[in-house]
Parts: C-alpha cells; structure tokens; sequence
C-alpha cells in the first residue's frame, strides 16, 4: 500500500473535528502545548522578546517620559501609572508574534503534518494561544517586577491586583486570534509584522497607556476613548492604584475580548483548514 493511499484516511478523520470529543480533543491540546513548549526549551534565544522587551520598555518610558509627564524627580508617580498602561501593551505585542510564527509554521510545511493528523483543527490554533499566554504572564512578572523595583506600589487589594492582570491577559488571548487571522492570511512573516505595526502604532501611542488624554487634540481624545487599549489601561490602573472607576473600563473591555474571539476564532480555524 503506498503512502499517499495511507494518508488520505486521516486526512478525513482530522477534517471532521465533530467526531473528536472533548477529552480527546483535551489531550491533543496537551500534546500540542508539550511540543511547543520543547521548542521554546530547544530554542532559549525565541523567549529574548519575553525576557527583554519589558525591562527596556519600563525603563525608556520612565526615564525618557516620566520626568516630562510627571515632573523631574517625580518618576515615581508616573510609574504607577505606566506599569498598569504597559500591561495592555504587551499584550499586543506578543500577539504580533504569534501571527508571525503562525506564517513561519506554514511555509516550513509543519501545519501541513498536522493537517494530515486525525486531530481537531483548532487544537493547533489553541496549542499556540495557550503556550503565547504562559509568555505573556512570564512578560508581565518581569514588568512587574521591574515596576517593584522603581517603585511600583499596590494600593488596592491582592484580589483586584490580580484582577487587572487576568483582565490584561484575556484581552492579550483575544487579540491573538487576530494575528492568528492575519499570519492565515497573508504570504509572509514580514507583512504579518508590517501590517501588524500599522495597527499597533496607533493604538498604542493613540491611548491613555503613556500619558494623559487630557492633554492631548479634541479629535485624539475621542479616539482615546473607544480605543480597547485605553479601557484596559484604565481598568488595570484603578484596579491597582484603587482609585478611579472600574467598572465601565473592565466591562468594555470584556466585551472587546469577548467579541473578537466570537468574530476571529471561527475564521481563522476555517482560513486554517482551507489554506494552500
């Protein structure tokens, strides 16, 4: 028997994901955040983005900005309100990697071993979100951390702390599918990041995460306010600082999440399934 007569029934068994239950479809998840998790150990210099991008980040914007923001000599202040704002920021940028390796994946034929495996489709695209989420939560301590170390104090409660981190990390997940979407999509690693800073840049520097909306032109300010990113810094921010309404923030901010996943994830398992 030949090996493309071979493959063609598991190519049938992996394409009907209804007949996969939740316990096997569970444990391939688990075997696929396993082998994801050995390439990153395989791979120490992939988690550089992770370990660095936070420290150089917390301590360009404090030492460049805070003294303009806050006043020379009152970094401090403006640490409390940074740390909280950087959270919402490296959600993102993570996620800009997740589409890229994505793209990687496809054009060295890994997706396409999957896709011949009898697995659910979107096992794969999950693998990825849950082993981008422990990277996200390793950029987070060592924001934190750096922000102990300047000076970062938590004023509200350990629950709420902690809160603001979980907030940050569910809307990071969702904006994952979206990189996942576009690293679907488009031809390769380079134009995910290109397309992707196109989006980041405004969102980012177009939101309360550096520095006050007050001060900022009347058409920037109204965009401030439905900008995602600025819901979540806010939210984050009062979460820690405890003061300031959380509320509003959290919920909007739930709901951006919660309709991106409903809106991306289903696409980008079909555009997974489909693609050439």
């Amino acid at each position: 028997m030949s090996t493309a007569t071979m493959a063609a029934p598991r190519v049938k068994a992996g394409a009907d994901e209804g007949r996969i239950g939740l316990r096997a479809n569970l444990r391939h998840i688990g075997a696929l955040v396993r082998r994801n998790a050995l390439q990153i150990k395989q791979d120490p210099e992939s988690m550089m983005d992770v370990l660095l991008m936070p420290i150089i980040f917390i301590l360009l914007f404090t030492y460049v900005f805070g003294g303009a923001i806050a006043g020379k000599g009152h970094q401090h202040d403006y640490i409390q309100r940074l740390v909280p704002g950087m959270m919402a920021m490296l959600g993102m940028n993570i996620a800009m990697a997740v589409g890229s390796g994505v793209n990687e994946d496809f054009r060295k034929g890994v997706m396409d071993r999957f896709r011949t495996m009898p697995i659910a489709r979107s096992s794969v695209l999950i693998a990825k979100i849950v082993v981008e989420i422990g990277r996200m939560l390793i950029a987070t301590a060592i924001l934190l951390g750096m922000g102990f170390l300047l000076g970062l104090e938590i004023k509200g409660s350990m629950l709420a702390f902690l809160s603001a981190v979980v907030l940050s990390t569910a809307f990071g997940a969702a904006l994952m599918w979206i990189f996942i979407l576009l690293g679907l999509t488009v031809k390769t690693p380079q134009a995910v990041q290109g397309m992707a800073m196109l989006v980041l840049m405004p969102l980012q520097f177009g939101s309360s995460i550096f520095a006050p909306t007050t001060s900022m032109p009347g058409w920037l300010e109204g965009f401030t306010k439905v900008n995602p990113l600025s819901n979540l810094a806010d939210a984050s921010r009062a979460l820690i600082n405890d003061q300031g309404a959380v509320a509003h923030p959290a919920l909007v901010t739930l709901g951006w999440a919660v309709a991106i996943t409903a809106v991306t994830m289903p696409l980008a398992v079909a555009k997974f399934r489909k693609k050439t």
